[in-house]
């Protein structure tokens, strides 16, 4: 497996590349932006992007998924319950005076344990409401890609619609912290963590 990340927009968001190395068949977690960053990257690996996958639909994780989309000639996914969100994305612009755009179109929905074959990656859907309602962790062999969910010694915030501490607290407690401690973290912002290192450190769960 190869993982490549991209640090992209005002919010200095975290965009994944990860390839299966033997097929070349590859996924983007979240969709900041169009970058050339991403495109060049995605060139020099010969990577075939099946799928951009959404951790959740907040604005910052959006903004680029119709450009990208064309890009890549790949199809979206997202939870079915962050599609208010993803559909209301300028009123988030609007507030932080961002231009107006298209709200994204998604061709796949998914839910809790449902499993995305890519190449010779199984990629799992862990349902993790709290920041989002649909908010979703993806956990690939030992590597878990969590979104806003949980960061590195912190989680993500639940003043915004649709945020809850209670689900949020419950999400990582009872699925993420169950998970084995070995497994390595990619959060939407910060660096990356371990499952160990946050059950052990991370005091606002």
């Amino acid at each position: 497996m190869i993982i490549k990340q991209f640090v992209l927009g005002q919010l200095e968001n975290n965009v994944y590349l990860v390839m299966d190395e033997s097929t070349k068949k590859a996924v983007l977690i979240d969709a900041t932006a169009l970058s050339p960053e991403i495109t060049e990257t995605i060139k020099k690996l010969h990577a075939k992007v099946e799928y951009i996958l959404l951790t959740h639909g907040h604005f910052d994780h959006i903004m680029g998924l119709n450009a990208l989309k064309k890009a890549l000639n790949t199809e979206a996914v997202i939870h079915k319950d962050d599609l208010t969100i993803s559909d209301n994305l300028n009123e988030y612009n609007r507030i932080l005076g961002l231009p107006e755009a298209d709200p994204p179109k998604y061709e796949i929905y998914i839910k809790d344990g449902d499993t995305i074959p890519v190449g010779n990656m199984n990629i799992k859907v862990i349902h993790t409401p709290g920041h989002t309602e649909g908010g979703v962790c993806y956990l690939i062999d030992d590597k878990l890609f969590s979104g806003d969910t949980l960061f590195r010694e912190s989680v993500g915030r639940t003043d915004l619609f649709g945020g809850d501490f209670k689900k949020l607290s419950e999400s990582i407690k009872n699925k993420l912290f169950k998970l084995p401690d070995n497994i390595t973290v990619y959060p939407g912002h910060g660096p990356k963590t371990t499952i160990g290192h946050e059950k052990k450190y991370n005091e606002l769960v």
